[in-house]
């Protein structure tokens, strides 16, 4: 602790040359949180899927309907348990700034499909009943000030009733809870509901999810019922949940490798800014190290003193921006990414910032630590 004084009276020496450096390090590691959410974001779907649920879809595209009745075939195929037809809502709430991820689904079969959501049985009761009930994650209704009972106008960028309206209005019945974080940020309305009162489109979904009995069979499974309605107008492609959602995310490119090209890219800035920094710093003290040497310090604790100064200098400014990172990350997701459920920053994403504020204050550290272990005495007086 007695050397924390002289760190920082020499880490103020220069003040604005300080402050430009910690704010590279601050923008930094702020980009790296709020990367990290965004990557979070986009395989988050794929963490929170069932091992034993199935999608099938349109061959064609996500995006192109099927017949509603399909779904009675399918539950008939061996090992499929259930079956819940899903149509994608499009909705926002007042403004289409405020995109909420919207389902319309089956109540009963949804229930049972999803066990990874948690409703007291007075609200699943209470859902069954209201055909213009709405179930809302714990996330989204904090967003919003939501409570039971409350009348929710969402309206559809999509679908419009048979009066060309785009409101439906929608009861708060339940608040559900996730066991996975981010699953809490959707909103789930009854199928029936929507098909009756819209104006086109009546009986169709976009997919059906099928819970089957056993998972090493999906690939079976998938096939048996891809068959039944092989050369039909309406043919199908069936696979994991996993599956689909990973493919959904690679439409936008390999988010992995585009975030850690970025990432790296901006680190590396950071990196030479900082490094630039610890050794003009080193070079402005030279006589003093060298007066440091002569009142008796070795090398070794010459040298951990320029290597705690520039650990000082990433670690503060990381955790400067990664606490900046939360802040950012509270408040873009809705308006930014209408398809995907929820954003945060993963725990694994903080421990690997901060393991990157050591690394790099190490590496920053690395060449004005052996410029000043290698100081000469005499040669660095007689500079002076």
């Amino acid at each position: 602790m007695k050397y924390l004084p002289l760190l920082w009276a020499n880490l103020t020496r220069r003040k604005t040359r300080l402050a430009f450096t910690l704010l590279s390090v601050i923008f930094a590691f702020l980009l790296f949180g709020v990367l990290m959410a965004i990557r979070q974001a986009f395989t988050l779907g794929a963490n929170l899927v069932g091992a034993n649920r199935l999608m099938t879809m349109s061959a064609v595209s996500l995006t192109v309907a099927l017949p509603i009745n399909y779904g009675g075939r399918i539950a008939d195929v061996q090992g499929v348990e259930q079956v819940d037809p899903q149509a994608w809502v499009g909705g926002y709430f007042q403004d289409p700034r405020n995109p909420i991820y919207v389902l319309a689904v089956r109540v009963k079969s949804f229930l049972d499909i999803y066990p990874e959501y948690t409703l007291p049985t007075v609200e699943q009761r209470a859902w069954l009943a209201d055909k213009r009930g709405a179930i809302v994650g714990a996330a989204l209704a904090r967003q919003y000030g939501w409570k039971l009972g409350q009348q929710i106008p969402l309206r559809s960028s999509i679908w419009r009733d048979k009066n060309g309206n785009n409101v439906w209005e929608l009861t708060v019945d339940g608040i559900y809870t996730s066991s996975q974080k981010g699953g809490d940020n959707q909103m789930f309305m009854h199928y029936q509901y929507l098909d009756d009162g819209r104006a086109f489109a009546n009986n169709t979904v976009n997919w059906f999810v099928l819970k089957i009995a056993d998972p090493a069979r999906a690939g079976s499974v998938a096939q048996a019922v891809d068959a039944l309605f092989a050369n039909s107008p309406n043919e199908t492609r069936t696979a994991t949940e996993k599956a689909v959602v990973q493919n959904f995310a690679a439409q936008f490119g390999n988010i992995g490798v585009i975030v850690t090209a970025v990432v790296s890219a901006v680190l590396f800035t950071m990196l030479l800014v900082t490094a630039n920094t610890m050794g003009q710093s080193v070079r402005e003290r030279t006589a003093e190290l060298a007066v440091l040497k002569v009142l008796g310090f070795s090398n070794l604790p010459i040298a951990g003193m320029v290597l705690l100064e520039s650990l000082l200098l990433t670690v503060v400014g990381g955790v400067l921006g990664l606490l900046l990172a939360y802040a950012v990350v509270a408040v873009i997701p809705a308006a930014l990414l209408e398809f995907l459920p929820g954003m945060y920053i993963p725990a694994a994403g903080v421990f690997a910032g901060v393991l990157l504020m050591l690394l790099l204050g190490m590496l920053a550290a690395l060449l004005p630590v052996v410029r000043a272990m290698r100081l000469h005495v005499v040669a660095a007086l007689r500079s002076v």
